[in-house]
């Protein structure tokens, strides 16, 4: 039988003793050792239970939450501790992606070479920008600090973000659940505030995850054109045409994500085998192949190629922005917590160690793809649309070379989006199940026999194809949208990390937890505070100092718009609805 969850101090509390006051899961220990004694067997049972721990079961009797999907849809099966970190590289991010992150593929197709108007989904991997849009600006990590400061706002970048993800972890431990910030912001947050904040957190969650799938999708259309070209000079892109592909791109991946959501962990096995076996191949290739740049250039020349701020170091802190970015999406596999067995303990590492593991790959490819990118303006003025087809065609001579290196991307792309539409379909339904969005009763609605939230699926589908056409009228409506889906996302990281910092500051209690920071909580959550307000200061900045409609950030702008609606639609009619899930949790629960 599966042991009650031990007190921090244990062996799994991984930071030592917490020094905080904790709060029971149960009223009782006699509760808790009666809700064990039901789970012999490793809680092990048939139908949904199949795979669900004791301490799984006790995290979801805590929130009040029911257990809807099957474990072994997503979590891994023979290997606990490692079991969802394939995800983790996949998205971390987050993702993207997840993740969420983090991620070599995305430094390739992002570059950081393009134009980087705060777009992202940079979300674990590099840079969103607009690369998506094409031979749009330049990069902002470029253009604003060079390569130099493209380099070192990295290091600083994946420093600050590292608090945030251990302070991420450490929630998803205490509360294992598919709604992820608006979850934790609901239980941690003052009880009086706790309804209006996890509610606009948890509207900002879903339309960022929304909006990344939505990129991963038209990126997939862009890389296809982009491959079209390559191979034929008499190609001319179109943006329609890049719309169809997103069209299908995400029809097929939300087909995936409904009828073969069974194979998921044979998608995430065979993700990181390709994933790290192709990383060496395109280092090996560049290296060898490909022009040089010289060691100064690339770590010590600071310049401004046109951003036209006042000072060097200002130019550099705007340029960061590209790399803030670059390591966001850690919250991806949170929201995948529900069918992972023993969550509370196995998605914090998850996102601990995923995190860990891709920063030599990240370095790795950025300081290789520094040294080889040649000419700059070439590589953004490049006919496929995307700097790193150039560099790859440039190092390697040979279109059919190019065009297999550029293959490798596109696949691993499309099962990065796989992964983030999972995860943004379970964040979508858990909102949906707590009376967030409109018509909740359809969208947390969880499919019978395939244990899927089907509903929750061809929504995020919708969405992103309605948002691919955007892009067909206006590029810049497009790249305003695009923008909005990161600052909506370090907002949700300012608000949930800081409800949880405030409880620590008050020495109030905190559930029991798993993986626990023990004694450097407190520390470390306010220094991922401070970074995560610093990133999202930083984001709303415009890439450049002469402003016009085609670089200005208009992320400020719809930030301020979603949050009215948000409030708008909360005094209206959720403030009745929707009471947070934390008047479900235990202890907390209205009488």
């Amino acid at each position: 039988m599966e042991t009650p969850t031990p007190h921090i101090g244990s062996r799994d509390a991984s930071f030592g003793d917490a020094g905080d006051k904790q709060a029971p899961y149960f009223a009782s220990e006699m509760a808790a050792q009666d809700h064990a004694a039901h789970c012999d067997g490793g809680g092990l049972h048939d139908g949904l239970d199949a795979g669900v721990t004791a301490n799984d079961r006790r995290d979801m009797q805590r929130m009040g939450k029911t257990q809807q999907f099957r474990v072994s849809t997503v979590a891994s099966r023979s290997c606990p501790n490692m079991s969802i970190a394939p995800w983790n590289l996949m998205i971390f991010c987050t993702e993207k992606l997840s993740n969420g992150v983090d991620d070599w593929v995305y430094h390739l197709c992002y570059g950081h070479l393009d134009h980087l108007a705060n777009v992202s989904w940079e979300l674990s991997f590099g840079g969103i920008t607009a690369l998506l849009t094409r031979r749009r600006s330049n990069t902002q990590g470029l253009i604003a600090g060079g390569m130099s400061g493209l380099f070192w706002s990295l290091c600083w970048s994946h420093a600050g973000q590292f608090f945030i993800v251990l302070s991420l972890a450490e929630l998803a431990s205490m509360a294992p659940t598919a709604g992820g910030q608006y979850h934790w912001v609901s239980e941690f947050a003052p009880r009086q505030h706790q309804k209006l904040l996890s509610y606009l957190s948890g509207w900002l969650s879903t339309v960022s995850w929304q909006s990344i799938v939505a990129l991963d999708a038209f990126l997939i259309g862009s890389i296809i054109q982009g491959l079209i070209a390559l191979n034929n000079d008499s190609y001319s892109p179109t943006r329609w045409q890049g719309t169809l592909l997103v069209f299908a791109s995400v029809i097929g991946v939300s087909l995936f994500n409904v009828f073969a959501a069974k194979h998921l962990p044979l998608a995430e096995g065979s993700f990181v085998t390709l994933y790290i076996f192709s990383f060496f191949p395109v280092i090996v290739t560049l290296l060898v192949l490909a022009p040089k740049q010289s060691a100064s250039d690339v770590f010590t020349k600071f310049t401004d190629n046109g951003a036209g701020w006042p000072s060097i170091s200002l130019t550099v802190m705007v340029g960061q922005v590209s790399s803030m970015f670059v390591v966001l999406g850690s919250d991806s596999v949170a929201h995948m917590a529900e069918e992972i067995r023993d969550a509370s303990v196995v998605v914090p590492r998850s996102m601990v160690w995923s995190f860990i593991l891709n920063v030599p790959f990240t370095f790795g490819l950025l300081i290789t793809y520094l040294f080889c990118i040649g000419d700059v303006q070439e590589a953004l003025n490049s006919k496929t649309g995307f700097p790193f087809i150039y560099v790859f065609q440039n190092a390697t001579g040979s279109t059919g070379a190019t065009t297999g290196l550029t293959i490798v991307v596109l696949v691993l792309l499309t099962m990065i989006t796989i992964s983030s539409l999972a995860s943004t379909s379970r964040q979508t339904f858990a909102f949906a199940r707590d009376n967030g969005l409109p018509f909740a009763t359809w969208l947390g609605a969880v499919h019978p026999s395939w244990h899927v939230p089907v509903n929750s699926v061809f929504f995020t589908c919708a969405f992103s194809m309605a948002f691919a056409l955007i892009n067909i009228g206006s590029t810049v409506a497009f790249n305003a949208m695009l923008s909005l889906s990161t600052v909506a996302l370090m907002a949700t990281y300012v608000v949930s990390v800081g409800c949880v910092t405030l409880k620590r500051i008050r020495g109030e209690q905190l559930p029991l937890c798993r993986w626990s920071l023990g004694r450097y909580g407190l520390p470390i959550n306010i220094v991922a505070l401070l970074y995560s307000c610093w990133s999202f200061f930083w984001s709303f900045w415009p890439n450049s100092y002469d402003i016009n409609a085609e670089n200005f950030n208009w992320a400020c702008v719809l930030f301020v718009a979603l949050m009215g609606l948000s409030c708008i639609l909360y005094y209206v009619k959720a403030r009745h609805v929707y009471e947070g899930p934390v008047v479900m949790v235990e202890g907390h629960k209205k009488n």
